[in-house]
């Protein structure tokens, strides 16, 4: 889906500049040092309009939130949403996971939240997907042992591949479901979440620990992704027929 332009982006940036981390390399290895009165640190990893990001930071008030996003378009509702909301355990980055190492030393990480991202769905393209091999060894890296992803999706064959990747990678599955909201909404949801709620359409969850075990980015070489190509790119097709079929027993 492309995001349309927001008018004034650059006055409205400059209005929540506060929230705004620019060179978060100097953050690296200090982040609850340079932010005290905070006991752990999250990460949300593509946080949109943000929706997620402030009803969470809201009921964490003792968390500190670092949210990436690549969208400045997205990123500018988020942050107003926080800032109307005067929540001060929030802070964004206009970046990519890619660069995690970059920003956040070893171990420095307690939780990092994955939220209907993008499921990249041809094979070639695979690797791109936020939870293939070679971003769950960054997320391994960052974490604390004992530290979780939590992640959720619309899409069921992006989860099923997720799942297989993370087994894998040796990480500890929990909290698995392939339809959260079955008997009513659960937790905090995205605005995305709601809108697929609203709809009838199914949402996957899960939680995924880091063991002793789990594979980090001095494992090895990444395996090679084949024959990965996703049946549905946002995962309707799977989502409304699994509905169809159950609503008809």
């Amino acid at each position: 889906m492309r995001m349309r332009k927001r008018p004034n982006l650059a006055p409205r940036m400059e209005k929540c500049a506060a929230l705004m981390i620019d060179e978060p390399g100097l953050y690296r290895g200090h982040w609850l040092e340079s932010f005290p009165g905070f006991s752990a640190l999250q990460l949300e990893l593509g946080c949109g309009k943000g929706r997620f990001t402030a009803d969470t930071a809201q009921t964490m008030p003792d968390t500190l939130i670092i949210a990436l996003e690549k969208v400045p378009d997205a990123m500018i509702i988020a942050m107003e949403r926080v800032k109307e909301r005067g929540l001060e355990n929030v802070r964004f980055i206009n970046g990519d996971a890619a660069g995690l190492l970059d920003m956040f030393a070893p171990g420095e990480a307690d939780r990092i939240y994955i939220n209907f991202c993008d499921p990249w769905p041809k094979s070639r393209d695979a690797k791109f997907r936020l939870t293939s091999p070679g971003f769950l060894r960054l997320y391994a890296d960052v974490l604390k042992p004992g530290g979780q992803i939590h992640f959720k999706t619309d899409n069921t064959p992006l989860f099923d591949w997720s799942v297989k990747q993370m087994q894998s990678e040796l990480w500890q599955l929990s909290e698995l479901t392939h339809d959260l909201h079955r008997n009513g909404p659960v937790g905090v949801m995205t605005d995305y979440e709601a809108k697929f709620y609203a709809e009838g359409l199914k949402i996957n969850r899960l939680a995924a620990e880091k063991t002793p075990d789990t594979k980090g980015t001095a494992a090895g070489a990444v395996p090679r992704l084949h024959n990965a190509a996703l049946a549905d790119a946002r995962g309707y097709a799977e989502s409304v027929s699994a509905n169809t079929e159950e609503n008809e027993t």
